[in-house]
């Protein structure tokens, strides 16, 4: 059995439990309450996490994991799945992938924590615009290569972009990316029905 400090509106969050989805391994995890907050730390969390930060994991040895990339890592290995390619060019894709996801996904978070962590004469709209700017840049590369995409969370890569694209539905609907998105669009409607992802979508 694992232990997983868990929040349900985290994308890292997220992405893990698609993994575990995926690799038929959510009866196995146990969802441990937390409440995760990037200026008040959990001691909780921090018990398992010196950084306080969610996902973090426990496995039955007594193991413990932290970020969603190595927990991801450590339960395909686990289940012995294939969402890692283990070599050559579909490896780094892969890899690179999930930094583009994880990356957009950073940038978001800063830019909320900006809105609701910081109080309001603090607030500096130089630095919001500069996260919404990456997450653009971001957009516009995933856009290029959502064509070349499978439709089934069969690749770490996708599970991040994926997650991704579901937290700005999430918390950036304004942004409305799928006007200027349109193959990234086509893509994620596909991908986003497959029962890991429909299963894990965040909620309040």
């Amino acid at each position: 059995m694992f232990k997983l400090y868990y929040a349900p509106t985290s994308p890292y969050v997220r992405k893990v439990m698609a993994v575990a989805h995926v690799l038929n391994l959510t009866a196995q995890i146990e969802k441990l309450e937390s409440a995760a907050h990037p200026i008040v730390r959990d001691q909780r969390i921090a018990a398992f996490n010196p950084l306080a930060k969610v996902p973090a994991l426990q496995t039955a040895e007594g193991l413990t994991l932290y970020d969603s990339r190595v927990i991801c890592e450590y339960l395909n290995h686990h289940a012995g799945g294939a969402l890692f390619p283990v070599a050559g060019e579909q490896r780094w894709r892969s890899l690179t992938r999930q930094a583009l996801g994880d990356g957009l996904l950073d940038a978001a978070l800063l830019a909320r924590y900006e809105a609701v962590a910081r109080p309001a004469d603090k607030q500096w709209d130089a630095w919001t615009a500069g996260q919404l700017s990456k997450i653009q840049a971001a957009l516009s590369e995933i856009e290029t290569q959502a064509p070349h995409c499978s439709t089934r969370p069969d690749d770490i890569g996708l599970i991040t972009l994926g997650c991704a694209l579901g937290y700005l539905d999430f918390r950036f609907a304004a942004l409305d990316w799928r006007a200027h998105h349109p193959a990234t669009a086509a893509w994620f409607a596909e991908f986003d029905q497959h029962p890991a992802m429909a299963t894990t979508r965040p909620f309040e």
